[in-house]
């Protein structure tokens, strides 16, 4: 039997990045698989391959009503970069029946984990401490209980409660914290299997000692904390920040911090990379991380995981999914982020200065 056709495009990201040996190797006794190499297909390969292909998967699909019209056979289109790219023609994909997906929550483990570790070192002040140390001021044996807390029976909150912190709340379950949560599109089912409160934003700024970003970026969203309300923040509270900068308005965050009223865990930035001269690098009291939470070996191949699944699935005809799938109105909200086509030319800036050095 004729196997379905799969155009495999990771480029940027590499193969064994996003597939273990097992999982690739299961993809391609599934698949007739197209390129699957590193590096961009070339345009020639794409277009011969359209008028058979079943599936797509690229780290930047471009794809329009063109496209589509080329390739009749196709079912599925799987974003590898981590969010729904602006460079898709959703409303053609939903006219034609072809579902599109994300990665995202292949990321969910290796950003929980970071999240876990900036939490531990921003509540226990290990990063300032050791600090202190390399410059002969360490506090040796001492309590410092104004900035120092413990996770162990604590106040957290998360905005946003999708896989990201979810997992997130797996890995908090032996300090037993107390969990409250803003997020106006979880379901109370949900909540209540996890055993969180759903909040209003105020409530749980005010609440937490320790709080997570976490929210996928929306139209509705940006710059969700801002001047009126990072000061609701508890003093001496840790804000870490793991979904991306869309969501602070960095300029009221600054400023926030440099009061030394409260301390934070940053991974995204709102340009990156940061300035050299950007303020956020003189703050004492953050913990800076270049964009990397999920930058862990073997950390994205859940993502590989993830969609060999979906992939049996679909073609089971089962509509069960672990990736999560294009609807209208989940897209009119994401309408101009563009977040995956972002995240996608900094990696090629970021490639091309590695090659030029």
């Amino acid at each position: 039997m004729t196997k379905p056709v799969l155009i495999l495009d990771p480029d940027w990201r590499r193969m064994d990045e996003l597939f273990s040996p097992a999982t690739r190797a299961a993809l391609y006794d599934m698949f007739e698989v197209i390129w699957g190499t590193e590096g961009p297909i070339p345009d020639d390969i794409y277009r011969a391959a359209l008028p058979q292909a079943d599936v797509l998967i690229a780290a930047t699909p471009r794809v329009d009503a063109d496209t589509l019209a080329q390739a009749p056979k196709l079912r599925v289109i799987i974003e590898v970069a981590g969010a729904f790219p602006d460079t898709i023609d959703y409303a053609a994909c939903f006219a034609a029946g072809v579902e599109v997906l994300s990665c995202a929550p292949g990321f969910r483990q290796a950003v929980a984990e970071m999240g876990l570790a900036m939490a531990l070192s921003g509540a226990r002040g290990l990063v300032q401490e050791h600090e202190a140390f390399r410059q002969g001021r360490e506090n040796w044996l001492a309590d410092n209980p104004q900035t120092d807390f413990t996770l162990y029976g604590g106040a957290v909150g998360f905005v946003g409660f999708g896989q990201i912190a979810q997992e997130l709340t797996r890995l908090l379950v032996p300090f037993r914290p107390v969990i409250s949560v803003y997020d106006p599109w979880l379901p109370q089912e949900v909540a209540d299997e996890f055993g969180v409160t759903l909040a209003p934003l105020e409530s749980v700024l005010r609440t937490s000692r320790c709080v997570f970003v976490a929210a996928i970026p929306t139209s509705e969203n940006r710059h969700l904390l801002n001047a009126d309300n990072l000061p609701l923040l508890a003093d001496n509270s840790l804000l870490v920040l793991l979904s991306r900068a869309h969501l602070v308005d960095f300029d009221a965050l600054v400023a926030e911090l440099q009061t030394g009223r409260i301390r934070a865990c940053v991974d995204v930035f709102p340009s990156e990379p940061v300035g050299g001269d950007d303020a956020i690098r003189q703050i004492p009291a953050v913990i800076l991380s270049p964009h990397r939470a999920a930058a862990v070996d073997k950390g994205r191949q859940l993502i590989g995981d993830l969609i060999l699944s979906d992939l049996h699935n679909v073609r089971a005809g089962n509509q069960n999914r672990n990736l999560p799938v294009a609807k209208p109105q989940s897209i009119k909200l994401l309408s101009g982020i563009g977040d995956a086509s972002q995240v996608s030319n900094m990696a090629r800036s970021l490639q091309a200065d590695a090659s030029d050095v």
